[in-house]
């Protein structure tokens, strides 16, 4: 499975604060109604905190 776009992943982490960790990224998108393919890519990034939206875009193109 592709992982979807970054820019369409960010896009459902706007107004969060970091560093975060997974589990917020997690709860932000699906608050944001985030599409299955996006929630997939973001429930397969490792457990941690992450810094930036480049660490969380990072993230979710090593795991997929």
């Amino acid at each position: 499975m592709a992982a979807p776009n970054p820019i369409q992943i960010q896009k459902y982490l706007s107004g969060i604060d970091y560093p975060a960790s997974k589990d917020d990224i997690v709860s932000t998108a699906e608050g944001e109604n985030a599409p299955d393919d996006v929630l997939e890519a973001l429930r397969a990034i490792p457990e941690g905190e992450y810094d930036a939206p480049t660490a969380v875009s990072s993230a979710v193109t090593d795991a997929n």
